[in-house]
Protein backbone atom coordinates (compact mmCIF):
# COMPACT_ATOMS: atom_id res chain seq x y z
CA UNK A 1 0.00 0.00 0.00
CA UNK A 2 1.26 3.35 -1.03
CA UNK A 3 -0.11 6.75 0.28
CA UNK A 4 -2.11 6.84 -3.69
CA UNK A 5 -3.74 3.85 -2.15
CA UNK A 6 -4.58 5.31 1.53
CA UNK A 7 -8.60 6.68 1.82
CA UNK A 8 -9.21 10.01 0.36
CA UNK A 9 -10.28 12.81 2.14
CA UNK A 10 -12.29 16.39 1.22
CA UNK A 11 -9.81 18.94 2.64
CA UNK A 12 -9.94 22.47 2.26
CA UNK A 13 -7.66 24.03 -0.80
CA UNK A 14 -6.08 26.63 -1.03
CA UNK A 15 -6.56 28.06 -5.00
CA UNK A 16 -5.43 32.16 -4.75
CA UNK A 17 -3.02 33.90 -2.78
CA UNK A 18 -2.08 37.68 -2.76
CA UNK A 19 0.43 38.90 -0.64
CA UNK A 20 1.20 42.76 -0.23
CA UNK A 21 4.23 44.26 1.78
CA UNK A 22 5.58 41.37 3.19
CA UNK A 23 9.29 42.03 2.79
CA UNK A 24 9.77 41.09 -0.61
CA UNK A 25 6.55 40.27 -1.52
CA UNK A 26 5.70 43.95 -2.63
CA UNK A 27 2.30 42.89 -4.69
CA UNK A 28 2.88 39.15 -5.20
CA UNK A 29 -0.56 37.12 -6.93
CA UNK A 30 -0.31 33.23 -7.19
CA UNK A 31 -3.76 31.61 -8.76
CA UNK A 32 -4.57 28.47 -9.58
CA UNK A 33 -2.76 26.99 -6.90
CA UNK A 34 -2.83 23.52 -6.86
CA UNK A 35 -3.24 20.49 -4.01
CA UNK A 36 0.71 19.94 -4.46
CA UNK A 37 2.44 23.43 -5.45
CA UNK A 38 6.02 23.52 -5.45
CA UNK A 39 8.01 27.22 -5.05
CA UNK A 40 11.60 26.96 -7.15
CA UNK A 41 13.97 29.84 -7.45
CA UNK A 42 18.00 30.17 -6.70
CA UNK A 43 18.98 31.80 -3.37
CA UNK A 44 17.52 35.11 -2.42
CA UNK A 45 14.26 35.19 -4.38
CA UNK A 46 12.03 34.81 -1.88
CA UNK A 47 11.32 31.36 -1.27
CA UNK A 48 11.83 31.53 2.66
CA UNK A 49 9.98 34.64 2.66
CA UNK A 50 6.68 33.31 0.73
CA UNK A 51 6.67 30.14 2.99
CA UNK A 52 6.94 32.43 6.00
CA UNK A 53 3.84 34.34 4.99
CA UNK A 54 2.25 30.79 5.76
CA UNK A 55 3.88 30.36 9.04
CA UNK A 56 3.00 34.25 9.98
CA UNK A 57 -0.37 33.66 9.59
CA UNK A 58 -0.32 30.61 11.50
CA UNK A 59 1.04 31.79 14.15
CA UNK A 60 -1.39 34.94 14.73
CA UNK A 61 -4.36 31.93 14.69
CA UNK A 62 -2.54 30.06 17.78
CA UNK A 63 -0.35 32.33 19.04
CA UNK A 64 -1.40 35.91 18.42
CA UNK A 65 -1.07 38.73 16.38
CA UNK A 66 1.45 40.83 18.76
CA UNK A 67 3.51 37.48 19.07
CA UNK A 68 3.79 37.15 15.47
CA UNK A 69 4.27 40.29 14.76
CA UNK A 70 7.12 40.74 17.54
CA UNK A 71 8.85 37.55 15.92
CA UNK A 72 9.74 38.99 12.95
CA UNK A 73 10.90 42.53 14.34
CA UNK A 74 7.50 44.61 13.41
CA UNK A 75 6.83 46.98 9.88
CA UNK A 76 10.86 47.38 11.01
CA UNK A 77 11.64 44.44 8.90
CA UNK A 78 8.05 43.21 7.61
CA UNK A 79 7.08 45.87 5.23
CA UNK A 80 8.56 45.95 1.91
CA UNK A 81 11.15 48.83 1.95
CA UNK A 82 10.50 52.39 0.82
CA UNK A 83 6.78 51.34 0.81
CA UNK A 84 3.68 52.69 3.25
CA UNK A 85 1.02 51.09 3.72
CA UNK A 86 -0.76 47.91 5.64
CA UNK A 87 0.60 44.04 5.63
CA UNK A 88 -1.90 42.36 3.44
CA UNK A 89 -2.91 38.18 3.06
CA UNK A 90 -5.53 37.44 0.67
CA UNK A 91 -6.71 33.84 0.19
CA UNK A 92 -9.11 32.09 -1.96
CA UNK A 93 -10.28 28.51 -0.73
CA UNK A 94 -12.64 25.63 -0.67
CA UNK A 95 -13.57 23.99 2.84
CA UNK A 96 -14.84 20.85 -0.35
CA UNK A 97 -14.07 20.02 -4.03
CA UNK A 98 -17.13 21.95 -4.92
CA UNK A 99 -18.09 23.97 -2.39
CA UNK A 100 -18.15 27.62 -3.14
CA UNK A 101 -15.09 29.56 -3.11
CA UNK A 102 -14.39 31.83 0.50
CA UNK A 103 -12.23 34.37 0.14
CA UNK A 104 -10.17 35.70 3.26
CA UNK A 105 -8.96 39.31 3.51
CA UNK A 106 -6.37 40.26 6.20
CA UNK A 107 -4.88 43.83 6.41
CA UNK A 108 -2.39 44.65 9.54
CA UNK A 109 -0.92 47.80 10.02
CA UNK A 110 0.68 49.61 12.89
CA UNK A 111 0.89 52.86 14.88
CA UNK A 112 2.53 53.64 18.24
CA UNK A 113 0.70 51.20 20.02
CA UNK A 114 1.36 48.11 18.19
CA UNK A 115 -0.10 46.03 15.16
CA UNK A 116 -3.64 45.91 14.54
CA UNK A 117 -6.09 44.40 12.23
CA UNK A 118 -6.72 47.30 9.86
CA UNK A 119 -9.26 45.24 7.67
CA UNK A 120 -10.79 41.77 8.04
CA UNK A 121 -13.11 40.16 5.75
CA UNK A 122 -15.05 36.56 4.55
CA UNK A 123 -17.18 37.18 1.08
CA UNK A 124 -18.59 33.74 -1.19
CA UNK A 125 -21.37 33.43 -3.48
CA UNK A 126 -23.70 31.10 -3.51
CA UNK A 127 -24.32 29.09 -6.38
CA UNK A 128 -23.18 29.90 -10.25
CA UNK A 129 -24.91 33.36 -10.23
CA UNK A 130 -25.01 36.55 -7.81
CA UNK A 131 -22.46 39.04 -6.95
CA UNK A 132 -19.96 37.74 -4.03
CA UNK A 133 -20.92 39.28 -0.31
CA UNK A 134 -18.76 39.67 2.28
CA UNK A 135 -20.70 37.78 5.79
CA UNK A 136 -18.22 38.92 7.98
CA UNK A 137 -16.44 42.43 8.18
CA UNK A 138 -14.28 43.67 10.74
CA UNK A 139 -11.87 46.73 11.47
CA UNK A 140 -10.02 47.88 14.52
CA UNK A 141 -11.75 45.18 16.67
CA UNK A 142 -15.56 45.92 15.67
CA UNK A 143 -17.76 44.96 13.12
CA UNK A 144 -20.57 42.59 11.51
CA UNK A 145 -21.27 38.64 10.81
CA UNK A 146 -24.09 37.13 9.32
CA UNK A 147 -24.09 33.61 10.97
CA UNK A 148 -25.19 30.31 10.45
CA UNK A 149 -24.47 27.29 7.77
CA UNK A 150 -25.10 28.76 4.72
CA UNK A 151 -25.07 33.10 5.53
CA UNK A 152 -27.12 34.73 2.80
CA UNK A 153 -26.73 38.59 2.13
CA UNK A 154 -30.74 38.77 3.07
CA UNK A 155 -29.74 37.69 6.40
CA UNK A 156 -29.23 39.87 9.74
CA UNK A 157 -26.23 40.99 10.15
CA UNK A 158 -24.81 41.01 14.23
CA UNK A 159 -22.50 43.73 15.52
CA UNK A 160 -19.99 42.31 18.05
CA UNK A 161 -17.16 43.99 19.00
CA UNK A 162 -13.84 42.03 20.53
CA UNK A 163 -11.66 43.16 23.38
CA UNK A 164 -8.36 44.35 21.56
CA UNK A 165 -8.11 45.75 17.70
CA UNK A 166 -5.14 43.39 17.84
CA UNK A 167 -7.94 40.47 17.80
CA UNK A 168 -8.61 38.22 14.28
CA UNK A 169 -12.22 38.16 13.80
CA UNK A 170 -11.85 34.72 12.36
CA UNK A 171 -9.88 33.71 15.17
CA UNK A 172 -12.21 34.84 18.20
CA UNK A 173 -15.92 34.28 16.24
CA UNK A 174 -14.70 30.84 14.45
CA UNK A 175 -14.70 29.36 18.31
CA UNK A 176 -18.68 29.70 18.85
CA UNK A 177 -20.75 26.95 17.24
CA UNK A 178 -23.38 29.71 15.50
CA UNK A 179 -20.67 30.67 12.88
CA UNK A 180 -19.45 27.21 11.04
CA UNK A 181 -17.74 29.17 8.02
CA UNK A 182 -16.03 31.00 10.38
CA UNK A 183 -15.01 28.32 12.56
CA UNK A 184 -14.55 26.25 9.48
CA UNK A 185 -11.79 28.79 8.35
CA UNK A 186 -10.22 29.00 11.84
CA UNK A 187 -9.72 25.26 12.37
CA UNK A 188 -8.64 25.08 8.38
CA UNK A 189 -5.74 27.87 9.71
CA UNK A 190 -4.72 26.66 13.06
CA UNK A 191 -4.48 22.63 12.15
CA UNK A 192 -1.53 23.76 9.36
CA UNK A 193 2.36 22.07 9.73
CA UNK A 194 4.92 24.68 8.31
CA UNK A 195 7.74 21.56 8.42
CA UNK A 196 11.64 22.97 9.27
CA UNK A 197 12.90 19.61 9.69
CA UNK A 198 17.09 18.96 10.31
CA UNK A 199 18.17 15.16 10.76
CA UNK A 200 20.16 16.92 14.30
CA UNK A 201 16.77 17.89 15.65
CA UNK A 202 15.34 13.80 15.06
CA UNK A 203 18.80 12.48 16.96
CA UNK A 204 17.46 13.53 20.66
CA UNK A 205 16.15 11.67 23.73
CA UNK A 206 12.61 13.12 24.38
CA UNK A 207 10.78 12.30 27.22
CA UNK A 208 8.45 8.87 26.61
CA UNK A 209 4.72 9.25 25.61
CA UNK A 210 3.14 8.90 22.18
CA UNK A 211 2.62 11.35 19.89
CA UNK A 212 0.17 11.94 17.06
CA UNK A 213 1.77 14.40 14.79
CA UNK A 214 5.31 15.32 14.23
CA UNK A 215 6.61 18.30 15.47
CA UNK A 216 7.70 21.55 12.97
CA UNK A 217 11.69 20.46 13.91
CA UNK A 218 10.91 16.73 13.85
CA UNK A 219 12.23 16.69 17.68
CA UNK A 220 9.44 14.10 18.40
CA UNK A 221 9.97 11.99 15.78
CA UNK A 222 10.54 8.80 18.29
CA UNK A 223 6.99 9.89 20.34
CA UNK A 224 5.44 9.52 16.73
CA UNK A 225 7.14 6.54 15.98
CA UNK A 226 5.84 4.90 19.19
CA UNK A 227 2.64 6.14 18.86
CA UNK A 228 2.24 4.25 15.22
CA UNK A 229 3.57 1.12 16.74
CA UNK A 230 0.93 0.98 19.14
CA UNK A 231 -1.66 2.65 17.35
CA UNK A 232 -1.40 1.98 13.41
CA UNK A 233 1.27 -0.64 13.00
CA UNK A 234 0.05 -1.55 9.89
CA UNK A 235 1.04 2.65 8.74
CA UNK A 236 4.79 1.87 10.28
CA UNK A 237 4.82 -1.08 8.39
CA UNK A 238 4.39 0.46 5.17
CA UNK A 239 6.87 3.30 6.15
CA UNK A 240 9.90 1.29 7.14
CA UNK A 241 9.36 -0.97 4.11
CA UNK A 242 9.33 2.20 1.95
CA UNK A 243 12.26 3.47 4.15
CA UNK A 244 14.30 0.37 3.20
CA UNK A 245 13.85 0.57 -0.11
CA UNK A 246 15.52 3.98 0.12
CA UNK A 247 18.03 2.49 2.22
CA UNK A 248 18.78 -1.19 1.28
CA UNK A 249 20.70 -2.14 4.42
CA UNK A 250 18.00 -1.21 7.01
CA UNK A 251 15.84 -3.62 8.70
CA UNK A 252 14.30 -2.28 11.78
CA UNK A 253 13.58 0.89 13.09
CA UNK A 254 12.09 1.63 16.70
CA UNK A 255 11.50 3.12 20.17
CA UNK A 256 12.73 1.82 23.34
CA UNK A 257 11.66 3.67 26.39
CA UNK A 258 14.52 4.09 29.11
CA UNK A 259 14.65 3.62 32.87
CA UNK A 260 14.42 6.97 33.39
CA UNK A 261 11.37 7.29 30.88
CA UNK A 262 12.84 8.94 27.75
CA UNK A 263 12.43 7.41 24.38
CA UNK A 264 15.67 6.18 22.48
CA UNK A 265 15.35 5.51 19.04
CA UNK A 266 17.39 3.20 17.57
CA UNK A 267 17.90 1.49 14.06
CA UNK A 268 18.85 -1.67 12.91
CA UNK A 269 20.94 -2.88 9.85
CA UNK A 270 20.23 -5.55 8.22
CA UNK A 271 24.05 -6.96 8.46
CA UNK A 272 24.61 -6.53 12.22
CA UNK A 273 23.02 -7.73 14.90
CA UNK A 274 22.40 -4.79 17.45
CA UNK A 275 20.96 -1.44 16.38
CA UNK A 276 22.39 1.96 16.49
CA UNK A 277 21.38 4.83 18.37
CA UNK A 278 19.25 7.38 16.08
CA UNK A 279 22.09 10.09 16.73
CA UNK A 280 24.48 7.52 14.97
CA UNK A 281 22.17 7.20 12.04
CA UNK A 282 23.27 8.97 8.45
CA UNK A 283 21.71 12.32 8.03
CA UNK A 284 19.82 10.98 5.26
CA UNK A 285 18.08 7.74 7.09
CA UNK A 286 16.71 10.52 10.08
CA UNK A 287 15.01 13.52 6.97
CA UNK A 288 13.42 10.03 5.26
CA UNK A 289 12.24 8.67 8.07
CA UNK A 290 10.52 11.95 9.42
CA UNK A 291 9.31 12.68 5.85
CA UNK A 292 7.67 9.78 5.65
CA UNK A 293 6.26 9.79 9.00
CA UNK A 294 4.95 13.20 7.71
CA UNK A 295 3.45 12.10 4.28
CA UNK A 296 1.91 8.95 5.89
CA UNK A 297 0.25 10.49 9.14
CA UNK A 298 -2.83 8.44 9.29
CA UNK A 299 -4.58 12.00 9.92
CA UNK A 300 -2.65 14.81 8.42
CA UNK A 301 -2.78 17.90 9.10
CA UNK A 302 -4.83 20.19 6.46
CA UNK A 303 -1.70 21.77 4.55
CA UNK A 304 1.46 20.65 4.77
CA UNK A 305 4.58 22.74 4.15
CA UNK A 306 8.26 21.60 3.43
CA UNK A 307 11.00 24.07 3.18
CA UNK A 308 14.53 22.90 0.85
CA UNK A 309 13.41 18.77 1.32
CA UNK A 310 16.69 18.12 -0.65
CA UNK A 311 18.71 18.92 2.23
CA UNK A 312 20.29 15.67 3.27
CA UNK A 313 19.24 13.77 1.02
CA UNK A 314 21.09 11.71 -2.11
CA UNK A 315 19.72 13.81 -5.20
CA UNK A 316 18.51 10.21 -6.64
CA UNK A 317 15.91 9.44 -4.17
CA UNK A 318 13.84 13.25 -4.54
CA UNK A 319 11.55 12.15 -7.43
CA UNK A 320 9.94 9.50 -5.61
CA UNK A 321 9.93 12.17 -2.70
CA UNK A 322 7.84 14.32 -5.09
CA UNK A 323 5.67 11.74 -6.94
CA UNK A 324 5.01 10.95 -2.80
CA UNK A 325 3.98 14.45 -2.21
CA UNK A 326 1.84 14.64 -5.05
CA UNK A 327 0.09 11.19 -3.43
CA UNK A 328 -0.55 12.35 0.03
CA UNK A 329 -2.68 15.51 -1.66
CA UNK A 330 -5.18 13.16 -1.35
CA UNK A 331 -5.77 13.78 1.97
CA UNK A 332 -3.70 16.90 2.79
CA UNK A 333 -2.84 20.52 0.50
CA UNK A 334 1.17 20.66 0.57
CA UNK A 335 3.51 23.71 -0.15
CA UNK A 336 7.15 23.21 -0.81
CA UNK A 337 9.76 25.09 -1.25
CA UNK A 338 13.08 23.64 -2.98
CA UNK A 339 15.88 24.72 -5.41
CA UNK A 340 16.81 21.67 -6.25
CA UNK A 341 16.24 20.50 -9.99
CA UNK A 342 16.56 16.84 -9.09
CA UNK A 343 13.14 17.03 -6.80
CA UNK A 344 11.89 19.42 -9.50
CA UNK A 345 12.53 16.56 -12.47
CA UNK A 346 9.44 14.87 -9.97
CA UNK A 347 7.14 17.69 -10.73
CA UNK A 348 4.16 19.03 -13.37
CA UNK A 349 4.26 22.09 -14.98
CA UNK A 350 1.28 23.17 -13.36
CA UNK A 351 2.45 22.33 -9.75
CA UNK A 352 5.51 24.15 -10.21
CA UNK A 353 5.84 28.00 -9.42
CA UNK A 354 9.30 29.75 -10.37
CA UNK A 355 10.06 32.54 -8.41
CA UNK A 356 12.47 35.70 -9.64
CA UNK A 357 13.37 38.92 -9.02
CA UNK A 358 11.76 41.61 -11.00
CA UNK A 359 13.73 45.10 -11.71
CA UNK A 360 12.72 46.51 -8.63
CA UNK A 361 14.18 43.96 -6.68
CA UNK A 362 10.54 42.08 -5.49
CA UNK A 363 9.68 38.92 -5.70
CA UNK A 364 6.94 37.65 -8.78
CA UNK A 365 6.38 33.92 -9.62
CA UNK A 366 5.22 32.32 -12.88
CA UNK A 367 3.92 28.75 -13.20
CA UNK A 368 5.83 26.29 -15.36
CA UNK A 369 2.68 25.62 -17.36
CA UNK A 370 2.54 29.50 -19.00
CA UNK A 371 6.07 28.82 -20.27
CA UNK A 372 6.65 28.80 -24.08
CA UNK A 373 7.61 25.11 -24.72
CA UNK A 374 8.19 23.66 -21.65
CA UNK A 375 5.11 21.35 -21.64
CA UNK A 376 5.71 20.90 -25.51
CA UNK A 377 8.92 19.62 -24.57
CA UNK A 378 8.02 17.06 -21.72
CA UNK A 379 5.16 16.15 -23.90
CA UNK A 380 6.95 15.35 -26.69
CA UNK A 381 10.27 14.97 -26.25
CA UNK A 382 10.76 13.25 -22.47
CA UNK A 383 12.67 16.09 -21.40
CA UNK A 384 12.28 16.59 -17.24
CA UNK A 385 11.31 19.42 -15.64
CA UNK A 386 14.29 20.29 -13.24
CA UNK A 387 16.21 19.79 -16.51
CA UNK A 388 14.41 22.21 -18.53
CA UNK A 389 15.37 24.93 -16.13
CA UNK A 390 19.14 24.04 -15.01
CA UNK A 391 19.45 24.34 -18.95
CA UNK A 392 18.08 28.14 -19.64
CA UNK A 393 14.44 27.18 -20.82
CA UNK A 394 12.74 28.43 -18.41
CA UNK A 395 12.20 32.21 -19.15
CA UNK A 396 12.46 33.94 -15.51
CA UNK A 397 14.12 32.04 -12.36
CA UNK A 398 17.58 31.38 -14.38
CA UNK A 399 19.94 29.31 -11.97
CA UNK A 400 22.81 31.52 -13.09
CA UNK A 401 21.24 35.04 -13.38
CA UNK A 402 22.89 35.64 -9.70
CA UNK A 403 26.20 34.67 -10.92
CA UNK A 404 26.09 36.26 -14.27
CA UNK A 405 25.40 40.10 -12.55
Amino acid sequence: MTVADMPRRHPPRIEYLKVQNYRALRNLEIKNIKPLTVFLGPNGSGKSTLFDVFAFLSECFTQGLRKAWDRRNRFKELRTRGCSGPLVIELKYRERAKSPIITYHLAIDEDTKGPFVAEEWLQWRRGGTGSPFRFLRFSQGAGNVISGEMPDDQDVRVEEKLDSREMLAVNTLGQLAKHPRVSALRRFITGWLLSYLTADNTRGVPEAGPQERLSITGDNLPNVIQYLKEQFPERLNQILGILSQRVPSLERVDAEILADGRLLLQIKDTPFEQPILAKFASDGTLKMLAYLTLLYDPEPPPLIGIEEPENQLHPRLLPELAEECRNATAATQLLVTTHSPFFVNGLRPEELWALYRDENGYTQAKCAAAMPGIAEMMQEEGAKLGALWMEGYFDVSDPLAYRRG
